[in-house]
């Protein structure tokens, strides 16, 4: 008897993708984003939730995706990572799905090397791929995001 995991199942340019509930903190309209000077490329700026200043995560730049303008219709997830919290705007938030542990590949086996997937799972129609928030930012990232959220203060 494998475990059943939670989903955040997401739509990013047709193509959907997945965060363990666990991570997901909210789904919130998009708002405005407010630059970062000097973060990294990656991070679209930030945004303050509630007196807490978030970065914005952009996962079409992570994943290659062509860029665009996120408009009302986006939304963005706020996820809970063992470092901080981020934000990240997707196109559609689809719902919550639950999969048999079993039913997840582990990424190695079919993709060695991609360091924020965490697995895929193979859906009657398309595959589902679940990805890592504590792989979204690479250790560099990281610092320099911390960097620049210190020198905003």
């Amino acid at each position: 008897q494998s475990p059943v995991l939670q989903l955040v199942v997401f739509d990013i340019e047709g193509q959907r993708y997945a965060l363990p509930l666990n991570d997901v903190e909210r789904v919130l309209p998009m708002v405005a984003v407010s630059p970062l000077p000097q973060a990294p490329a990656v991070v679209l700026g930030v945004i303050n939730l509630h007196g807490q200043v978030i970065p914005v995560l952009d996962l079409r730049r992570r994943f290659g995706l062509p860029l665009r303008d996120y408009g009302l219709t986006a939304r963005l997830l706020v996820v809970r990572t063992s470092r901080r919290i981020l934000a990240l705007p997707v196109d559609e938030v689809l719902g919550v799905l639950d999969v048999a542990g079993a039913a997840v590949t582990p990424v190695d086996v079919v993709l060695p090397g991609i360091g924020h997937v965490a697995g895929i799972v193979a859906l009657a129609d398309d595959l589902l791929f679940i990805h890592d928030v504590e792989a979204c930012l690479s250790l560099d990232e990281e610092r320099r995001l911390s960097e620049s959220l210190l020198s905003r203060e």
